[in-house]
């Protein structure tokens, strides 16, 4: 079914979980929708942007661009094999279908059913995911499955989970920061990963009370100048021990909402003894931030009418991840921030349906409605929505990178959705090898990704505008993705490759390819849980209606979690006491510098789709390597010169970008690109012990100008 506006289809973005609105338009002549592809490869769809709360009718450069990859000429229109000296050839889908079924199969006889692998992603639609989940664990009969939010959320997550007992991004609508003027913002670069949210930001700007803590001058890092608030530069991997000294300061100086803590919070006297050591200049020494910018950051919190704290990517894809998004929390809960009417805590989501798709079991140790896998009554309940014995449903299995390591070891065959793991897993040198290692990898994929070059079968799957489905945001909001044309022929839907693949493999539990159908049944199975959308309605939805979960039978919804209580059983919020090295490891003392990775503008994740987009190609063709002046100086690098990044994992080779927007002991890399080029050839494999999360933002490297010997810095 497809909602029409005047003259189009009401949809929305297919990039970031801001899911800013748009209409899709028919740009051929006919005004059809159903001609598989357009004369000279020009976009079978026009974009307009469409008023939503989140993106009030503006969208970014990626969003204008969308559509383009509709009509790509590198698009797989039809099933491929490779064949035996390493080329694919076109195959029908029965055959490509009975060929990947029988080697499943196979698999499962001779190594057991968790030699089967499957890698899911956040941009899969919540029907998608959650079928994804059932898929890996009844028609395939394995535990390992996991996704690529486990490189995204995943710290935030296990950080909200223990603090408030549920984990929603933001626990409160977008539009709610309008109202704000004082918005503390940790390791995220909004103004160019999510561009229209900075709208958002403007009432904080007047004010003078927008916060941010990130170690480059970036382009939200701007949004302070002339006033409008506060830019501060930590060293990399020092967020912290920053957090502890701004909860040090709060204590301190009487700065609490004590009322809030004694009625709402437990935990209090162990956060206060387990801050005492960080006291300001101590937290100097260990950031480089001075005293006096944060004390004044902390008065300003305190101090602010409707202030609300938000954490991103750059403090939570470290080793002390979860940490450090608790320390943010506890923040948060000593100033009586959360759970109130005009302030709050979030963190913001980055991926399209990265909410979504983390709630409903794509992740190792959940089940739908963000159950835990080893909760008997969970598992009691979702076995019956699926009819099949709960002993039947696997237990918990491994986070993404410690099931990457299997890879061609106790992993021997790999089902991928919706991800390029060769390209956005940490120390992607290695999981290069344990992919070339397995005996078998089905790509589901739009392009020949440099994942789905290595395949021994690529399925073409439908593309965002021309599926039905829902989608939901980063402020926990459920809407609809809408099918704005007809998918090229030989092209299917994910759900109706997963339906003839559990029909072939035997499967106990029925499998749908309808969207509708998927999400009532995810509704059913989400009954009960944290993450509960059984008073959804895919009516209402088309409707319009504004469903934010959790959204039990019979209720209305819930946009601003917390009002009453937290979802522990006492409903108390929980302080919990973290704590940091006593020694930052400085960069620089022996000639290493330390890489921080990121987002730019123009490009997502691994680039996979927007390196096909040719305005986005164009205006950002490569990788450049950002680093300070003085750096350079000392390394005799110059602006646009060839250079090697490089530690013991790999060596990376770009351009030199010299800007003074960069600590002189840092040096920042965007992910988007591959080859030579791709940043996660130096991350390392380490993770956070809680979240699973992979240290991404700390890197020790060596900089090099190519054909120069090393200058030590």
């Amino acid at each position: 079914m497809s909602m029409a506006t005047v003259g189009g289809t009401a949809s929305h973005c297919p990039y970031c979980a801001l899911q800013c609105a748009m209409t899709l338009t028919p740009s051929h002549p006919t005004g059809g929708v159903s001609t598989p592809a357009a004369p000279g490869g020009r976009p079978l769809l026009a974009v307009s942007g469409r008023e939503f709360p989140t993106n009030r009718g503006g969208l970014c450069t990626k969003g204008w661009t969308a559509a383009e990859l509709i009509a790509s000429p590198e698009r797989i229109l039809e099933p491929m094999v490779r064949r035996p000296d390493g080329t694919f050839a076109a195959a029908s889908w029965a055959d490509a279908l009975d060929l990947v079924a029988a080697r499943l199969a196979t698999t499962r006889v001779e190594h057991g059913a968790d030699a089967v692998g499957v890698f899911g992603g956040g941009g899969l639609t919540n029907e998608k995911a959650y079928q994804l989940g059932k898929f890996a664990r009844i028609a395939l009969g394995t535990s390992r499955i996991d996704y690529n939010g486990r490189f995204c959320m995943s710290s935030a997550a296990a950080a909200g989970n223990r603090a408030f007992g549920v984990d929603r991004g933001l626990p409160f609508r977008v539009e709610d920061l309008d109202a704000a003027d004082t918005i503390l913002i940790l390791g995220s670069n909004v103004a160019e990963t999510m561009p229209p949210f900075i709208a958002h930001l403007e009432g904080a700007r007047a004010a003078g009370g927008l916060l941010v803590v990130d170690p480059r001058r970036s382009a939200t890092a701007r949004l302070t100048d002339d006033g409008a608030g506060l830019h501060v530069q930590p060293t990399p991997g020092s967020d912290l021990v920053l957090l502890l000294g701004l909860i040090n300061i709060v204590i301190s100086e009487g700065l609490v909402d004590a009322p809030y803590i004694e009625s709402r919070t437990v935990g209090f006297d162990a956060l206060r003894r387990s801050v005492s050591q960080w006291w300001p200049e101590r937290v100097q020494s260990q950031t480089g931030v001075p005293a006096w910018h944060l004390r004044d950051i902390a008065r300003r919190l305190a101090r602010g009418r409707g202030t609300y704290i938000l954490t991103g990517r750059g403090v939570e894809q470290h080793v002390d991840g979860t940490d450090t998004a608790t320390a943010a929390i506890n923040l948060a809960l000593v100033l009586g921030l959360v759970g109130t009417a005009d302030s709050g805590y979030g963190t913001l989501t980055g991926q399209g349906n990265g909410q979504g798709g983390r709630e409903h079991g794509q992740k190792c140790d959940q089940l739908p409605g963000y159950r835990r896998i080893t909760d008997p009554a969970g598992r009691a309940h979702v076995a019956s929505v699926w009819g099949v014995d709960a002993d039947s449903i696997p237990g918990p299995g491994l986070p993404a990178v410690e099931m990457l390591a299997e890879l061609g070891g106790s992993i021997r065959c790999l089902l991928v959705h919706g991800s390029n793991i060769v390209v956005s897993a940490p120390d992607a040198g290695r999981v290069r090898a344990g992919v070339e290692a397995l005996d078998f990898l089905v790509v589901c994929d739009f392009f020949f990704s440099e994942t789905a070059a290595l395949a021994d079968v690529v399925l073409p799957v439908t593309q965002w505008a021309e599926e039905e489905g829902t989608m939901t945001s980063l402020e926990g909001r459920v809407i609809r993705r809408r099918r704005a044309l007809d998918p090229p022929p030989g092209v299917r839907g994910e759900l109706w490759i997963m339906r003839e693949l559990a029909r072939r493999l035997g499967s106990t539990s029925s499998f749908s390819d309808d969207a509708e159908t998927v999400f009532e049944e995810l509704c059913r199975a989400s009954a009960g849980g944290m993450a509960d959308y059984s008073g959804i309605r895919w009516s209402a939805l088309d409707a319009g209606e504004e469903a934010y979960w959790p959204y039990p039978a019979g209720s209305a919804g819930t946009p601003r979690l917390f009002l009453d209580r937290f979802a522990h059983p006492d409903g108390l919020a929980r302080l919990v006491a973290v704590r940091a090295r006593s020694v930052i490891e400085p960069a620089q003392l022996d000639g290493t510098l330390t890489l921080i990775t990121g987002r730019l503008l123009e490009h997502y994740q691994s680039g996979a789709q927007t390196r096909r987009v040719p305005e986005l190609a164009a205006a950002r063709p490569d990788a450049r390597v950002q680093l300070h002046p003085a750096t350079a100086a000392r390394l005799g690098i110059g602006d646009g010169d060839e250079v090697d990044l490089s530690n013991l994992r790999g060596t990376v080779r770009c351009r030199a970008e010299v800007t003074t927007g960069i600590r002189h002991d840092t040096v920042f890399l965007p992910f988007h690109f591959a080859g030579r080029q791709c940043a996660n050839l130096l991350t390392e494999g380490a993770t956070d012990p809680v979240s699973g999360m992979p240290e991404f933002k700390k890197t020790t490297v060596r900089l090099v100008a190519v054909g120069k010997e090393s200058i030590r810095a």
